[in-house]
């Protein structure tokens, strides 16, 4: 049940979003480049005013004080998508592009293989054996720490050492990846 305080701030802000929606959208659109994205921003900029409405009614310019919340959050997604950018470039420089004569069935069961295991450990193992990333660089291209790298790797090798037996199971996947297109892969 709301108070005549929280009915007025309510009323208060739902003329603050009529008035401003529009030019954090525009304002969004042009910091980030990403029409799409520009609505979501300052949508996600009005919620964070609301959530400190108090602070904002009260400042001597709230349509600048929003249009601050709009910038931060789009250097916040700018930032966001050069580390992503990066880890895309690490992840596809490390790869190697021919290797001769490559045994197509093996190829097939490691991919069927490397299927089964949950995401995040298969992205641990094609990161260190296929790749061969340290693992602060696979820890980096992931976004968790090294200590996880560690464990998901070392329990994905497990599995699929069950999987496939424990013959050569590194270079079996390192061979498996370099020519992941080459079998018509499924596995993207």
């Amino acid at each position: 049940m709301g108070t005549v305080v929280d009915d007025a701030a309510s009323v208060e802000f739902h003329a603050f979003f009529e008035r401003h929606y529009a030019e954090l959208s525009r304002l969004a659109h042009l910091l980030t480049g990403e029409s799409d994205a520009a609505d979501d921003l300052a949508a996600d900029a009005l919620l964070a005013l609301w959530n400190r409405w108090d602070r904002v009614r009260a400042a001597d310019h709230p349509a600048a004080y929003a249009r601050g919340v709009v910038a931060n959050l789009a250097r916040t997604r700018i930032r966001s998508a050069v580390r992503e950018r990066r880890r895309i470039a690490l992840f596809w420089s490390q790869r190697e592009e021919k290797t001769e004569n490559p045994d197509i069935a093996g190829v097939v069961d490691v991919q069927e293989a490397l299927r089964r295991l949950p995401f995040r450990k298969r992205a641990c193992v094609v990161l260190r054996h296929a790749f061969d990333l340290s693992e602060k660089d696979t820890a980096l291209a992931l976004g968790v720490s090294v200590g996880t790298v560690k464990s998901q790797t070392s329990k994905g090798m497990a599995e699929l050492q069950r999987l496939l037996g424990s013959q050569g199971v590194p270079q079996r996947v390192h061979a498996a990846i370099a020519h992941g297109g080459e079998t018509g892969g499924r596995n993207r």
